[in-house]
């Protein structure tokens, strides 16, 4: 065979390796998108310093929200708040403390009406749970809610593609304060901070006595050490993303 007809048939060879390891590597991203799609956002894959600082508001006895927003506008720190509708109508002031939420510059996630398990209620339920807390803040603050965080952080893959489906973004955390167990202000503070990091997605609540004191640390000494605060939809990607199989927000 002659040196050139050689030459010629090699080339052709690498070239058809090469066409077949993109679309290979194509189908790889392909299946993991599709596999990675089974669960909500827990963290961004990002190497810039922000962390989303995130809400349950739920019912309850004593709850702490005119001292949360102080500490956040103090420090020129946005929050995320995931709300209930029934908690709005439970009082005016309540709808109060949602439109101060509002005017301060934090963003409002969807968080039910009255906090059903979602792996145990019906679609219609779903929608119902979900549009009626969406036509509340609505008309309340005059905001369209794009983020869901399901109550108690309690889903499957039925539940979540559904609620994809309407729309939402669903948005669970990677750090857990479990500030609601109350067990000591110490305690709480070194659980955050030996947990967080870049892209991380916190999760505090609205009637946790330590929270308040909390955030003022956490803030003070992240925002030493470059850390910026952002709300959810400022931190995750908005498109040409996968989220693998641990929640993590990867951008391809």
């Amino acid at each position: 065979m002659k040196l050139s007809k050689r030459i010629n048939i090699n080339i052709f060879i690498m070239f058809m390796v090469i066409i077949v390891s993109i679309i290979y590597s194509g189908k790889i991203q392909n299946t993991i998108a599709s596999q990675s799609k089974k669960v909500p956002i827990y963290r961004v894959s990002t190497e810039e310093k922000k962390i989303a600082l995130t809400f349950d508001v739920n019912w309850a006895e004593n709850e702490y929200i005119y001292d949360i927003l102080d500490v956040l506008n103090e420090n020129n720190a946005k929050g995320t708040f995931f709300i209930m509708g029934g908690w709005v109508n439970y009082s005016d002031e309540n709808r109060e403390k949602l439109m101060k939420i509002n005017e301060g510059g934090h963003e409002i996630g969807n968080h039910s009406y009255i906090h059903p398990s979602f792996t145990k209620i019906s679609h219609e339920r779903m929608a119902d749970e979900i549009k009626k807390t969406e036509d509340i803040v609505y008309a309340a603050t005059g905001s369209k809610i794009k983020l869901f965080r399901f109550p108690s952080g309690d889903y499957n893959e039925d539940a979540l593609e559904y609620v994809r489906s309407l729309g939402y973004e669903c948005i669970q955390w990677d750090v857990d304060s479990i500030d609601y167990k109350e067990s000591g202000a110490e305690v709480e503070y070194n659980r955050v901070m030996k947990n967080i990091k870049e892209g991380s997605i916190v999760l505090f609540h609205n009637n946790a006595k330590y929270t308040p004191q909390n955030l003022k640390k956490i803030i003070t000494k992240l925002t030493e050490e470059g850390y910026e605060f952002v709300t959810v939809s400022e931190l995750i990607y908005d498109d040409n993303y996968y989220v693998d199989e641990k929640g993590e927000q990867i951008k391809k």
